[in-house]
């Protein structure tokens, strides 16, 4: 028998169904008691009338506690005062575990015990809307990559070389010699950009960073698009498009969610193409009219990108930065060769950097210079000087943080509830 979801209920008016799920919640008043059944895809409620079920359907109800599972076989009702429109007339329930003492109450608890049970926590209403749109957002890139033509490629999580500094690596024993965990798929889409023309990469990241923000965690997702015969003007073109594209999909698709985590969508919808552009110079310009004490040529803070994100009610994109405030495969300004054409984008409402990026060196001796400028070792580098050797091109690329962007389209203020399962420089368990 087909399988049917709560999701699907209006396709089944009048009609007898059986859903499949847990106890959410429960009441009685006398002759009848209410049951909130939620199968991971929505919530109904079902009404249990003593007089339309058998004695032992209508005895159970002081026995089930909350999460116990349960498969409900009743009458598709419409009702506008019930969750989602409809309500279940139950004929009969079918019990298959009742649930121990649930952990997680409706009262007050302390982050440290919502984290130590993150694995029931992901049952919670808001925690279930933040993973819905976790999911929209995934699929959200993944076409708009795929209307536009790019190819995805998958690189690899073990890696010989750094990325982003080797400050922040992690070590991992490989046979007889040391790997680390990527930082980022961006060299290697490099490479595949030069095969197929434009292509993008979508995996976990690994940052050893030992950070207690709320904007960081050790484990993250980027999605890394690389584009060959690009420049930084239209790479910082290809950033807003995919984040438009995102932000427009989810107050499409998510309006539930987005209700449920009492968003103010209003800001969201008040970002429009095309977003602002600024120098670095610019923001720190920014900076010192609100007094900030801010050492030039160094990276924004959380605080300062919070500052400069006021300032505008889209995203805004910072470009041209000091060349020691990025990486080694970052190209220089052809006017300025102080400045790399590196571009960040902030997000509004202080959720800080969301994408990050720039044209690369495509020239051989100069990117050969800045690895040993670096101290960064040549010989693992090797291949990727063959990229400037056949057929080198203007290529740029960037990475959007998926967790980040979660957290600014949910509105939530921690990014630790952005992924199922967190992991911080506490934290590797559950």
């Amino acid at each position: 028998m087909e399988h049917k979801y709560i999701a699907d209920i209006a396709d089944y008016e009048d009609k007898e169904i059986t859903f499949h799920g847990w106890v959410y919640s429960k009441r009685s008043s006398g002759k009848i008691w209410f049951l909130m059944l939620r199968d991971g895809t929505g919530m109904t409620q079902c009404v249990v009338v003593k007089s339309e079920v058998a004695e032992e359907v209508f005895i159970i109800e002081p026995t089930l506690t909350q999460e116990s599972s349960i498969s409900v076989t009743g009458i598709v009702r419409k009702d506008d005062r019930s969750v989602g429109g409809f309500e279940l007339t139950v004929k009969n329930i079918e019990v298959h575990q009742i649930a121990e003492e649930y952990p997680i109450s409706p009262k007050e608890h302390g982050t440290a015990f919502l984290m130590d049970h993150r694995h029931l926590w992901l049952r919670s209403k808001k925690q279930h809307a933040i993973l819905g749109i976790r999911n929209q957002v995934i699929k959200a890139c993944r076409d708009f990559f795929e209307e536009n033509g790019f190819t995805l490629i998958d690189t690899p999580i073990f890696t010989a070389n750094a990325c982003e500094g080797t400050s922040n690596l992690f070590n991992v024993e490989y046979f007889d010699r040391t790997a680390y965990l990527t930082q980022s798929g961006q060299l290697y889409g490099e490479a595949a950009a030069m095969a197929f023309g434009k292509i993008y990469c979508f995996g976990p990241t690994f940052r050893a960073e030992k950070s207690k923000t709320r904007r960081h965690l050790t484990e993250f997702w980027m999605i890394e698009p690389e584009m060959a015969y690009c420049n930084l003007e239209e790479n910082m073109e290809w950033a807003e498009r995919l984040v438009t594209f995102i932000l427009e999909r989810c107050l499409d698709r998510c309006k539930d969610q987005l209700k449920t985590l009492e968003r103010d969508v209003s800001k969201l919808e008040a970002v429009s193409l095309p977003f602002p552009r600024i120098t670095y110079d610019e923001a720190v310009d920014i900076l010192k009219k609100h007094d900030v004490d801010f050492e030039y040529g160094s990276d924004f803070g959380g605080t300062d990108e919070t500052i400069i994100s006021e300032e505008f009610n889209s995203p805004v994109m910072i470009h041209r930065w000091p060349k020691e405030a990025k990486a080694f495969y970052m190209k220089r300004d052809a006017e300025n060769d102080e400045l790399a054409l590196g571009v960040d984008m902030i997000a509004p409402e202080g959720y800080g950097e969301i994408v990050g990026g720039g044209q690369r060196e495509d020239d051989l001796e100069t990117l050969q210079s800045r690895i040993k400028e670096h101290g960064l070792p040549e010989a693992e580098f090797k291949w990727y000087f063959d990229l400037r050797r056949y057929g080198s091109v203007p290529h740029s690329g960037f990475g959007l943080g998926l967790e980040r962007t979660v957290a600014w389209i949910s509105g939530i203020s921690h990014i630790r509830e952005t992924i199922p399962f967190p992991r911080t420089i506490s934290r590797l368990e559950p």
